[in-house]
Order: C-alpha cells, then structure tokens, then sequence
C-alpha cells in the first residue's frame, strides 16, 4: 500500500502547506501516517523552517535521519530553508541514493500535483522526475495559494492562507528571501473557502508571512475589503458561526478602526505580537519602522477591546549593538506590559539579511542569559494569566480525545486545557463545550494550562 509521512517544521503558514500536500496525498489513495514508529513510508516529506540558525540545524538533523533510517523511502525536502540553502541540502545525501529530491520555487508549487505521477509510474524515482520536467514548463493557477486542504488530518482547527511574502525589510530576517513580495488571496476566494471550512470546524486561524500586509484589489462590491480590516469585515459578514483567530501581528497596523473590526464576538481573544524589542535604538537597528510607544498603544487598544484577551510576543534576545540597558529596556516592557506568553529568540546571524554584517555582536554567553531571563519572565506571566482565569467561565473546543484520563482542549483565549472524564464518556475532538477553569497547571505541567470542569 502507497503511504506518506509529512514532518513540518516551523510555523503555522509551513502547517498549512503541509496539510495541503498530505491531503492531495490523501486524495491519490495515500495512507497517511502520523508518525515514523514502526512505519516505513513510501513518500517522507521534510516542509524546513529557516527564521533561525537552530531551525537550519534542526532541519539537516531530520534530513539525515530519514536518508540513514528509511533506505527504502523517497525523501522530499522542501520549504524555506530548501529555498535559500540547496546546496548545502542537496550535499546531505552522501551516497546519492537515486531517492533524496529538494523541492522549490515552482516545483514546491506543484507539489500538490505529484501524486498522480507516482500513480502512473510504479518506480518513484523515475515518476518523480518525470513530474519534475513537466514543472518546469508548469504554471499552477493558483500559485503560492494552491494550498487550501480539504481535510486537516488530527486537527479540529483549521488553516486558510490569506497572504505570503513580506514587503518589510528587517534586518535580521531572510523570510522574505525565501518567500518573495507581499502578494494576497483575493477576498471572494477567501470567502468561499472559509465557506467550506464553516461546515466542518468551530474555528479557523488565517495565516500568512505577514497578514498585516493584507490587500485586495477594491471593486465596487467590495471596497472594504482591501486591507485585514476590510477582510475580517467581509468575512465575518460572509458566514454564520464560525470563529476566526489572527496569526501574527504587527504593532504599528493596530489602530482604532482596526479594534472596532476585532470587537465582533466570532473573533477569538487571542493577539500574537511581532515585537522583536522594547528599545527604540534597537527596534531603529532592526528595521522595523515602530517604536515601544506603538507596541504599549497597541496592547492598550486590545486590552479595551476584549475581556483579558490572551496577548503574546516574539523577542529577540542579543541583537548586535544591545547593550545591556538596552536589554533592560525590553525587559521592563515586557514586564510591564504583562505578556501572557514570550517566544524568546536569541538572536541568530542569518546569511543575506543585513545585520549579519553588524560588527557590535553580543557575546554568546549574555545572549542566552538574557533568554533566560525573557524565558523566566514568560513562565510567571503565563502562571499569572491563568490564576486570573481561575472561576470563570469559557468555550473550550476539544482536540484530542480522552487519553490518560482527560481530553485536552483549547479555549477561546487561548489555553491549553484539560478537561477529566473518569472513565464516563469521553467528548469527541471538534466538540465545543461550555466550561469553568477550575486549577492552575502551568506549574505542575507546562504543556497544559488549566484543568476545567464543565458547567
């Protein structure tokens, strides 16, 4: 029996091309396995992140796991890191097995195609290269926004693909390089495919290197939907019940038109800033065209918009020419801001952005002293957070089912959730459920948040 195993790393925009690429899959009459325990696949496809020297790393790791522990599986690498670095990858196959292929630009966008060749020729190999040729005179329609599973196998949350690229020019990241300009789905297709969505999930999260860069073409039946604002409007207008979650955000696009869209009940209290630093200097040195003023009136504008909402931020610790006030300054706004989560990054020389010629680095040592203090930082708000949930009342959307004596779920803001059945009957995943946050469990167990029982 033809199978695949999809291994993703990296962020939710990289979630959704693999769920794309596993249901095409899917559809050609593939099994889909979860994991690699006990299973030797037909297909393994690596989807590589490279925001970090550690994701570069990571990645390589699995490659050269799969190429040593699976001689028998065509391996597939595609995604950012195989975008910028090929041959570097491409040198991983040190025996060159015939069976080690690195997908990108216009193959990574065909990708949902290759099915069919494996079909029509039983040797992969050859099939695969057979599909390779026709890529090169092959245009999807759809291009970078192919990417719209049907199905999202194991997950009761789905995914739509709003926008890709980035017209930032930051200095630390090579994103951008990896995947081009800002460009976005028009607005009726995003439309009909949260549609389909709708009939099957509670909620969707729509996603993008940069959702905030958002922009239809206006017509004049919708000339409001020309920006994330507009879009939410159009979208919200455009179905009945199900909910939306925003990934990222950039400080500087949340403005007081923008809250009032964010005030409709279907947006879930959830808000991930892309803050990078509370220094001015720093933030200057990083391209990013805000300062810490913004990202205060930013959190001040979503904290009067929703009830507590669950707010979280990227930092990047140990950005060349941080000195140690200008650490502090971060710190202290991190602090006084109260994040309810902190994703710490150190800071990560990236070859082709620009501040990998900055000569004034942090020494390594006081780059990770200072993660640990971020990281120590985020543990206590996120305990805070939740102690100041305790006693009230959520939606709780069930995701896994009942293992070990719970099902595990999500709330509206946010936390991950244990609900106890004991022994009676268990509640499906994609069921949603009235529900009191009962216990505290950041400290007794980080992957979980809260234990909650049902009202």
């Amino acid at each position: 029996m033809l199978s695949v195993f999809v291994h993703t790393l990296g962020c939710k925009l990289n979630q959704l091309e693999s769920e794309a690429a596993a249901d095409a899959f899917r559809q050609a009459g593939f099994s889909l396995f979860n994991n690699l325990t006990g299973n030797s696949p037909s297909v393994i496809i690596i989807n590589t992140c490279t925001v970090t020297s550690k994701a570069d790393q990571k990645a390589r790791r699995v490659i050269r796991k799969a190429l040593k522990d699976y001689p028998d599986s065509i391996i597939i690498v595609t995604g950012c890191y195989a975008q910028l670095d090929y041959p570097q990858i491409i040198k991983l196959d040190e025996k060159q097995s015939g069976r080690f292929f690195v997908l990108r630009g216009r193959e990574k966008e065909n990708i949902l195609k290759l099915p069919q060749y494996f079909y029509e020729c039983s040797d992969f190999s050859q099939a695969l290269k057979n599909w390779r040729a026709a890529s090169e005179n092959q245009k999807q329609e759809d291009g970078v926004f192919q990417f719209s599973p049907e199905k999202f196998s194991g997950r009761t949350r789905s995914f739509i693909k709003i926008q890709d690229g980035c017209g930032n020019k930051c200095t630390y990241c090579r994103i951008r390089l990896a995947r081009g300009p800002s460009v976005s789905l028009d607005s009726d297709r995003v439309l009909e495919r949260l549609k389909i969505l709708e009939e099957n999930h509670a909620e969707a999260v729509l996603t993008g290197v940069n959702i905030c860069q958002y922009s239809d073409k206006p017509d004049a039946g919708r000339l409001t939907a020309n920006n994330l604002g507009g879009l939410l409007e159009y979208l919200l207008c455009g179905t009945e019940k199900i909910s939306l979650r925003l990934s990222s955000l950039e400080p500087d696009s949340i403005d007081e038109n923008f809250i009032k869209t964010l005030s409709h009940k279907r947006i879930r209290p959830h808000f991930h800033l892309s803050v990078q630093s509370g220094s001015d200097k720093i933030l200057e040195r990083m391209g990013r065209g805000y300062n810490a003023k913004a990202i205060k009136n930013a959190v001040t504008l979503l904290r009067r918009v929703k009830d507590d909402p669950f707010l979280a931020c990227d930092i990047i610790a140990g950005f060349p020419g941080e000195t140690e006030d200008e650490f502090k300054k971060t710190y202290e706004m991190c602090k006084e801001i109260d994040f309810a989560w902190i994703h710490v990054f150190p800071y990560s020389k990236r070859e082709g952005a620009p501040a990998s010629l900055f000569q004034d680095s942090v020494n390594e040592k006081e780059i990770i002293n200072r993660v640990s203090l971020l990281t120590d930082l985020a543990w206590s708000g996120r305990t805070e957070y939740v102690q100041r949930w305790l006693g009230r009342e959520t939606e709780i959307l069930i995701e896994k089912g009942g293992t070990s004596g719970y099902c595990r779920g999500i709330s509206q803001n946010y936390l991950k959730l244990l609900l106890p059945h004991n022994g009676r009957k268990t509640h499906s995943p994609g069921t949603v459920l009235h529900c009191k946050i009962a216990e505290n469990h950041v400290e007794k167990h980080r992957d979980y948040d809260a234990i909650v029982e049902i009202i």
